[in-house]
């Protein structure tokens, strides 16, 4: 059994923040998930978020308020915290007499969101993601796949297929090929981080996969089910496909190539060499990208 998980980076939303939406899958044989989950377990130990979701898009940004402390980084881990939460208060204060509600609404969320991480510098935060990717990349059984749209290929104008619509179709289908390419052929499982917006829709497409097939393929006798929607703060794994969805994402957008180089080579490959685990979707404009390259 194959076992493939299933993340986001970006929001397939034209009018979102960010150019790129990418759906990734991180597919393992399902009897190693408590080893690789085990390998997670032990490297959040390492910066004391024993009980916290890794979430590379809040991992990774700047905490301005750690930057307004003095000497941050020679003080413990409970002093960084302390003092940083000293800071966030004093920030909210000037944010409520300032510039209003929403804007105090959106930096509590921002609070919130980052509050596990408090303890740890930027370039901590920074070192936890490359320890996650150069974990995934030694493990021999992980393949990963995914979808990534540049959203200003349309103009504007919603496409026919939503973005998350169509990532899914291509992900599932790219999932299906490579268990129809392995010997002996594998069964497959999706398992998905819950998205409340999309679980039915996502479900109902499935379905419609099972009875149809995908665009691309006529039928998907190898999966099994429909996707297992799971809460990510409580599976490590998916927690892991949101890091390498990330890791796209940012090297599509913003040419960081950091974690990008380092799990590329899991991408699925055809046996001449192709990456065909992988798209970036720019409609009819080129593209000197490495995926584009390689694909």
């Amino acid at each position: 059994m194959r076992i493939a998980y299933l993340d986001e980076s970006g929001t397939p939303d034209l009018t979102g923040s960010t150019s790129h939406f990418v759906l990734l899958a991180l597919a393992i044989d399902g009897e190693s998930w408590k080893q690789k989950d085990a390998e997670i377990a032990r490297i959040k130990a390492r910066f004391g978020m024993e009980n916290a979701e890794i979430h590379a898009g809040w991992l990774a940004r700047r905490y301005p308020e750690q930057e307004r402390v003095a000497g941050f980084e020679a003080l413990g881990a409970a002093e960084r915290r302390a003092s940083a939460e000293r800071e966030r208060d004093a920030m909210l204060f000037r944010r409520a007499t300032l510039r209003g509600v929403e804007s105090l609404k959106e930096a509590k969320k921002n609070f919130r969101k980052t509050a596990p991480y408090l303890h740890l510098t930027l370039d901590e935060r920074r070192s936890l993601l490359r320890q996650v990717v150069t974990t995934i990349a030694a493990w021999a059984d992980a393949t990963l796949f995914a979808e990534c749209i540049d959203k200003r290929t349309f103009g504007g104008v919603a496409p026919k297929t939503p973005p998350f619509e169509e990532a899914f179709d291509q992900v599932v289908t790219r999932f299906h090929r490579h268990l129809e390419s392995l010997t002996p052929r594998r069964h497959g499982f999706l398992v998905q981080d819950r998205n409340e917006t999309m679980a039915v829709r996502l479900t109902d497409l499935m379905r419609q996969f099972h009875e149809r097939g995908t665009r691309w393929t006529a039928q998907i006798p190898l999966l099994i089910e429909t996707p297992l929607f799971v809460d990510s703060r409580l599976t490590s794994l998916v927690q892991v496909a949101d890091v390498c969805a990330y890791s796209l994402r940012r090297y599509l957008e913003n040419d960081e190539a950091d974690l990008f180089d380092t799990i590329f080579p899991r991408f699925h490959r055809s046996p001449d060499g192709r990456c065909v685990g992988v798209r970036h979707y720019r409609g009819a404009r080129p593209c000197a990208c490495r995926i584009c390259a390689e694909h």
